[in-house]
This record gives structure tokens, sequence and C-alpha cells, in this order.
């Protein structure tokens, strides 16, 4: 069925933000006391849950939410380095030329989403950021409220295991991308709605039918 509204996930879904977090996540570590992540973790990581991820590398929950304001401004001073992935402009053109609304929810601020996304970010008409690890369920409920939806039409698009979690929560169709943060067997563990292994194949899921008309 086509969608009317579409709410992306920015960071690995959008944007090729994992070589950064790889350069930054040990500098984090660091400063805020948890494990350093070894070059060997990196794909264990990729297939495990958020909650496993959070786990092994002994965060302490109660520190998340300054982890995050901290990796949001190193993000901003590295935004000339994070590009979005090819393709990304001319697929979130067909959505919004065949009428389907964009949102984006994010972790990431919306200033700094904003910056990444550059003109890109005229086609999204709602901006929904600075969602905490487990926040995305209610930014979902809001976006879907604002955008005046029924769950029925909307489909989230993501890279992570807790963006199925999150869509499923809600009641909303879920969509998973191969090319993000997490490995994509342990996306299609979750078996999600849809799953994406090229960026062009997003249209033909979200509006397929205004597509053929």
């Amino acid at each position: 069925m086509p969608y009317s509204l579409a709410i992306f996930d920015l960071d690995g879904t959008l944007a090729d933000s994992f070589p950064w977090f790889r350069r930054t996540i040990n500098d984090i570590a660091d400063r805020f006391g948890f494990r350093r992540v070894a070059d060997e973790d990196v794909e264990g990581l990729r297939h495990a849950s958020t909650r496993e991820i959070l786990s092994r590398l002994e965060v302490p929950l109660w520190k998340l939410p300054a982890i995050a304001r901290h990796a949001r401004r190193l993000k901003a001073e590295a935004s000339a380095e994070i590009a979005l992935f090819p393709g990304v402009e001319p697929m979130l053109r067909t959505l919004t030329d065949n009428g389907v609304q964009l949102a984006l929810v994010s972790s990431d601020s919306e200033a700094n989403a904003r910056q990444k996304l550059g003109d890109a970010a005229a086609l999204f008409s709602h901006f929904d950021c600075a969602a905490s690890v487990f926040g995305k369920p209610a930014k979902f409920r809001r976006v879907i409220r604002r955008a005046g939806v029924v769950p029925a039409e909307v489909i989230s698009i993501g890279d992570e295991v807790r963006d199925i979690e999150a869509a499923r929560a809600v009641g909303i169709a879920c969509g998973a991308v191969s090319w993000g943060y997490a490995a994509p067997a342990a996306l299609r563990a979750l078996a999600p709605d849809h799953m994406f292994a090229q960026m062009d194949e997003i249209a033909d899921v979200v509006c397929p039918i205004s597509l053929k008309a």
C-alpha cells in the first residue's frame, strides 16, 4: 500500500555517520567512563540490540542524557565530515512529489539534522529531534498527530533494532535499511515489514501506486 507519511531516522539511514562514530566513540567512552570499543568488538555490537550494547559497554543509564548532549556537540563540529548517502535527495524528492509527507525523528539536534540534510531539509514537513535512546515512540506519536494521518498510513524507516521496536510500539509499519549501524541479519531477525538493500527501493515501497500512475 502507498503511505501518506514516512518517518525517517537520520544517522545510518540518510547520513553516513558510522565512520565518524567509530572515530569518536572511544573519546566519548574515556570521558564518561564506559568501556572502549575495540575493532574486533564492532561486528558483534552491530548484531546486538540497543540494550545489549549498553550492557556490554557498561554504560550507566543515568549518564545517557549527558552522553547524548556531548555527542551532539561533537557531531555539530564534525558536520563537514558527515555526508548524506548517495541517492538520498532524489529518493526524498520522489516521495514528496507523490504527496508523501516526510518527518525526521532523530537523536541528533534539529540544527545538526538540518545542516546535514542541506537543501533536502526543505522537503521535510516535520522535525522531532533530540530523541532519547528509548524515546522514539513518543516522538512518532506526536509526529503522526501533527501530520493528521492514521497509523495505518505511516511507515518508519531506520537502521537500528530500536527503530523497529519503536514502530511496533505505536502500531506503524517499519522499514529497515541494510547500510546503517545495525547488521542486516540483526534487523531481519525482527522481521520488519520491509528490508531495503538499496536507497532507490524506498520509493518503490512507500508510494508504488503513485509512481506507476
